[in-house]
């Protein structure tokens, strides 16, 4: 049995597969899934677990250098984001996109994580950086 790092074997799996440049996504309970992207549901009930515990967690185990996160963040969660930002690198590139343009990415990450999160606009999209 894993010791340590992500215990979940699916996103364990997604992680270990990951390349320079390659996106995962992490979501709160509404964010839709597009059909052929892999979904990881670690939701248990509302509110568990939160986006920030499983940002948390993700970054102990894998080189992020850029994220992408909603605009709308900004003005209808600004606690969220302030305590999500706290916990990325220094080096790593903040972009600020739509909603509906972080939605449409999701077309193209490796696979989306479903936490429990029940707070406005709480998706990030990381992409994966190098480890030198």
């Amino acid at each position: 049995m894993k010791k340590t790092g992500i215990l979940n074997s699916g996103l364990a799996k997604v992680v270990d597969d990951l390349g320079h440049t390659d996106t995962v996504c992490l979501g709160d309970l509404g964010l839709p899934v597009p059909e052929g992207v892999r979904k990881i549901d670690l939701s248990l009930r509302r509110g568990q677990p939160r986006l920030l515990d499983v940002l948390d967690i993700y970054l102990s185990d894998v080189v992020v250098e850029k994220v992408f996160l909603a605009k709308e963040m900004t003005a209808h969660n600004p606690r969220q984001l302030e305590a999500l930002l706290t916990r990325l690198p220094k080096d790593v590139e903040v972009v600020y996109v739509s909603h509906d343009e972080l939605k449409a990415m999701t077309r193209s990450v490796r696979a989306v994580v479903r936490t429990g999160e029940d707070t406005p606009f709480s998706n990030i999209i990381l992409q994966s950086g190098v480890t030198i």
